[in-house]
């Protein structure tokens, strides 16, 4: 069992688009055995490679109960909208209302190069984005209107 700390905004990582994963090696299984520690903690519903340092398109969950990862997420279809407070662990402490689709899916693959598709509404649909715009380069803060972007921002500086 391994938790790994947590980046947090600025690091550039976080800013970085993730690479493809392109072979299932040992290092990407233990990959995802510590995203899947490090997300197995209450109150956390995603975690991406990149919050933990590793610039690889994979991210895990914890959703209601459910324990998963996928590698090489791709967000497939969204539909409807939500209007919701949002949080991230490489934000810590600020929460803002934050639009997003209502429902989600994601396709993607598992350790054993088998397809995977998630799909969601609420709260899994958030977090399939969420954690996609991570892979992306982008946090939840991007999608805010500019006023409110800018106002996160200067408390983000005061948080630290």
């Amino acid at each position: 069992m391994s938790l790994r700390e947590i980046r947090v905004v600025p690091d550039p990582v976080l800013r970085t688009p993730c690479e493809p994963i392109r072979e299932i090696t040992p290092a990407v299984r233990r990959m995802v055995q510590d995203l899947l520690d490090t997300v197995d903690d209450p109150g956390r519903a995603g975690l991406s490679a990149n919050q933990i340092g590793i610039s690889l398109r994979a991210f895990s969950y914890n959703i209601n109960g459910k324990l998963g990862y996928v590698l090489n997420p791709v967000i497939e279809e969204t539909r409807g909208e939500q209007y919701g407070e949002e949080g991230c662990l490489s934000v810590p402490k600020l929460w803002y209302k934050t639009r997003r689709a209502d429902y989600a899916r994601v396709r993607g693959i598992n350790l054993d190069g088998k397809p995977v598709v998630l799909e969601g509404t609420g709260l899994m649909g958030r977090m399939l984005q969420h954690e996609t715009d991570h892979l992306d380069g982008y946090i939840y803060l991007d999608r805010l209107e500019k006023t409110e972007r800018q106002e996160a921002m200067r408390r983000m500086r005061e948080v630290r």
